[in-house]
């Protein structure tokens, strides 16, 4: 949900008179907002009246829960029957789908029990599990499928002052301790500490008595969004409002356009803009007629897509998508099928769907002989459960193309015997049909690109030969190939001192590669790397090379321009180190440098690493695929990230930001007193020169609306390849800081001026109303220097 929570001036539908502004209140949320929808609506009426279902772990855990869709129509409420027992809630925004019928593996497992039209998934937002339910009736589980849908579409078409309004409403139901509909004092402090504010008893008595118009002692109706108004005065937009305020009251559209064009130093056509800015975020009739935006107006279009730091215009597919798939940063995943830790953690489908549903577009798949003739996946040599590889490749067939259309690549590593290979090949053809590539482009000489390749998917794997031989017949039946590159035990190799031991397990393990299997692989064959020299010499466009995180750093260290060059006309993936057990990851950023195309990453464990991999994939249409600088696609270039200075077309520049402040962060720590002490980190990550980072003072309790006007200055010397990651964190004198929020983007993807940074989880999941409120300037540098 992008919105500005400092929106504060909760608007009506369209109040000129600031007397009756915003008549929304806490008490009649339930008929405002989401209410006026489930009128006539059988499904959500229902909802409200309450369901018994079960709720499905695994084949042996089934049990009733009572499940009611509360009155604000955003919560679902769910207990045991048992009497006594607590109840747990969740929000409808937390939902991203559902699933209908037996489309979990646990749904799955139970499906000779509970018939497909009774069954449905709740799939949530982050990393958190599913809800597997199973309703009495095909009527009431229909019932639920419906309304649920129809709960997510209503949110997803709120306007901003309904989001804020609905907002409002919760914090006025959260505080209402004794449900009477209105506040006393004590109900509002306990409010204040909810809502990260530390004000002293006589400020806050004092704003309770301005809003108390009433005199009653309590606030009730529009009192309370007095007091809410009161409370979230944004003094700083304000100063910049009247800045640019002819007179103090409204902005004319020539005022709007001098802020557009010096402030915002929009590219538009400011005048086309101007207007419709106003015609869009501006409440008032009145203030429309006079072509002019009022101070909400201004506030709602800071607080929108428009007025945050990602520029829109990148958002969806802007680049040039006819390029060589070489030419690309390719989103990727590591060990795919896990959903927890490399030694003892649970493997799952469901790790293909979250990979693919974020455009993820190269999964890994480590395959094993199974039972019964059928291969299977999960980390070999480990405890790690399995799964079997033809429902690994059924959910890629379904999912891979819900979010991109451009292709997937599925990098096998193959453990299995000649025989479960060819059970592999006849899985992947059966069930992928015509999205499975199975021969060259007509007409293509070299990669193909994402363009030419839509709706495809690619095996990544050995193969019996290159393109050449494998379509004239001439290839026997089995030939002995060598073992996957990938194998985790030769991944120990480099980074071991028994790695003569190691090394020679390794070449033991020569395997056969089935022909069937073989066929399969066309545009993606993996080879073992010998050398840079050597690769110039003799590979050919079709094959990849695979590096452990540590390989990979070796070769930048040594010969970063040569790393460079080699990946300007061939892929290579990089994955984490053996090590890793924990499932942790590796800074990307290092080997984007270096243009390796597929930097696979554990996209089950949130932390920096995946803040950069959906950062940088953002952009684009959140498509899995963005185009390289130009200096990084052509060989000629010679680009060396150690060197940027060299560059031709060197042009750096100056990045300023300044922080103005923080709108409604959110509480870290679940201590009722306690209150966040926010500062923000600015970090830049790309080239080693531009690597750096920044921090604003701490503000000491305050996380409801901290102002610090800090100034953090960079210089960037290869802009192209700069990432930047805002942090928040609760300061701790004693301890390490606390994780407040985060937000990261590519340098190239943000817009200049007044702009706010809508903040993110750990998880990667918006936390409205969570921003931050920022100035940004980026000034080319005149001449190259050794600032940093």
């Amino acid at each position: 949900m992008q919105r500005d929570s400092s929106s504060a001036t909760v608007s009506g539908t369209d109040q000129d008179d600031p007397a009756t502004d915003g008549r929304v209140t806490g008490r009649r949320m339930a008929s405002t907002g989401s209410g006026l929808r489930i009128q006539g609506d059988d499904n959500l009426q229902s909802m409200l009246v309450g369901t018994v279902m079960r709720k499905i772990k695994s084949r042996s855990w089934k049990k009733q829960r009572y499940f009611k869709l509360q009155e604000d129509c955003t919560t679902i409420w769910y207990k045991s029957k048992k009497a006594g027992n607590t109840h747990s809630t969740f929000s409808v925004s937390d939902v991203e789908a559902i699933r209908e019928g037996h489309q979990s593996e646990v749904l799955l497992s139970i499906a000779d029990e509970f018939p497909a039209d009774r069954c449905f998934t709740l799939v949530f937002r982050g990393r958190r599990g599913n809800l597997d339910l199973v309703a009495e009736s095909v009527e009431e589980a229909q019932s639920w499928i419906r309304g649920m849908k129809k709960l997510i579409e209503n949110l997803e078409n709120m306007g901003e002052r309904e989001k804020l309004d609905q907002w409002i409403g919760d914090l006025f139901k959260k505080a209402d301790k004794n449900k009477d509909g209105r506040m006393n004092f004590k109900e509002v402090r306990d409010l204040l500490k909810m809502m990260n504010v530390d004000m002293n008893e006589h400020h806050a008595h004092r704003l309770f008595t301005m809003a108390d118009k009433s005199q009653s002692g309590t606030l009730e109706d529009d009192e309370f969004v007095l007091f809410y108004k009161m409370l979230t005065q944004r003094e700083d937009l304000l100063k910049v409002f009247q800045d640019y305020s002819a007179d103090g009251q409204k902005l004319s559209q020539s005022d709007l356009e001098d802020f557009l064009k010096e402030e915002q130093l929009e590219e538009d056509d400011f005048q086309q803009k101007a207007k419709q800015l106003i015609e869009h975020y501006e409440p008032s009739d009145t203030a429309k007629l006079l072509n002019a935006m009022t101070f909400d107006g201004f506030l709602m279009y800071l607080g929108s897509s428009e007025g945050s730091i990602f520029n829109p215009r990148r958002r969806g597919v802007f680049q040039d998508m006819s390029q060589p798939l070489c030419h690309y940063f390719i989103s990727s995943s590591h060990n795919t099928y896990l959903m927890e830790d490399q030694l003892r953690g649970q493997s799952s489908v469901e790790g293909y769907i979250r990979a693919l549903n974020r455009g993820c577009r190269c999964v890994e798949v480590d395959c094993w002989d199974g039972a019964n003739g059928e291969p299977i996946v999960y980390h070999g040599h480990t405890f790690t459960s399995k799964i079997l590889f033809k429902d690994v490749v059924s959910a890629v067939g379904k999912y891979a193309f819900k979010v991109s259309e451009y292709p997937v690549i599925l990098s096998i590593e193959n453990h299995c015997s000649i025989e479960q290979q060819r059970v592999m090949a006849q899985h992947l053809n059966h069930i992928l049909g015509d999205k499975l590539l199975k021969t060259t482009l007509d007409g293509k000489v070299g990669l193909p690109s994402p363009e030419d390749l839509k709706g495809k998917i690619l095996l990544k794997a050995k193969k019996i030969g290159g393109l050449e031989e494998s379509f004239n017949g001439m290839v026997e039946d089995s030939l002995t190939g060598e073992a996957s590159d990938e194998d985790e035990v030769a991944e120990i190799d480099k980074d071991n001192l028994h790695r003569d031991s190691i090394r020679c397990r390794f070449k033991k393990t020569k395997q056969h590669l089935s022909k069937e299997l073989s066929d399969c692989v066309v545009y993606c064959k993996s080879v073992h790397f010998s050398s840079f020299k050597h690769s110039r010499i003799h590979s050919k466009f079709y094959e990849v090379t695979s590096f452990t995180e540590s390989k990979a750093r070796k070769h930048l260290r040594d010969a970063a321009a040569e790393f460079v060059h080699h990946n300007s006309r061939q892929l290579t993936r990089v994955y984490p180190s053996g090590f890793r057990t924990d499932s942790s990851n590796f800074n990307p950023q290092e080997m984007w440098n270096a243009g390796c195309q597929i930097v696979a990453l554990n996209f089950q464990t949130a932390g920096e690493g995946m803040d950069m991999n959906d950062g940088l994939f953002s952009q684009n249409g959140h498509c899995g695929y963005v185009l390289k600088p130009v200096f990084m696609r052509e060989a000629a270039k010679r680009f060396d990230p150690e060197m940027p200075q060299n560059q031709d077309g060197y042009q750096p520049v100056i990045l300023t930001i300044q922080v103005i402040s923080g709108q409604q962060l959110p509480k870290v720590n679940i201590k009722e007193d306690s209150i966040v002490d926010p500062l923000v980190r600015v970090e830049i990550h790309g080239v080693p020169i531009d690597q750096a980072k920044q921090e604003t003072r701490y503000i000491e309790n305050n996380g409801f609306n901290p102002v610090w006007y800090d100034t953090l200055r960079f210089t960037v010397h290869t802009p192209e390849l700069a990432m930047v990651r805002f942090v928040v964190e609760d300061y701790d004198k004693t301890s390490k800081n606390d994780f407040v929020g985060q937000y990261t983007l590519p340098l190239s993807c943000m817009q200049q001026g007044y702009r706010h940074i809508h903040l993110l989880s750990k998880d990667g999941t918006t936390i409205p109303p969570s921003s931050l409120f920022v100035h940004i300037r980026i000034t080319k540098l005149d001449k190259p220097s050794s600032l940093s």
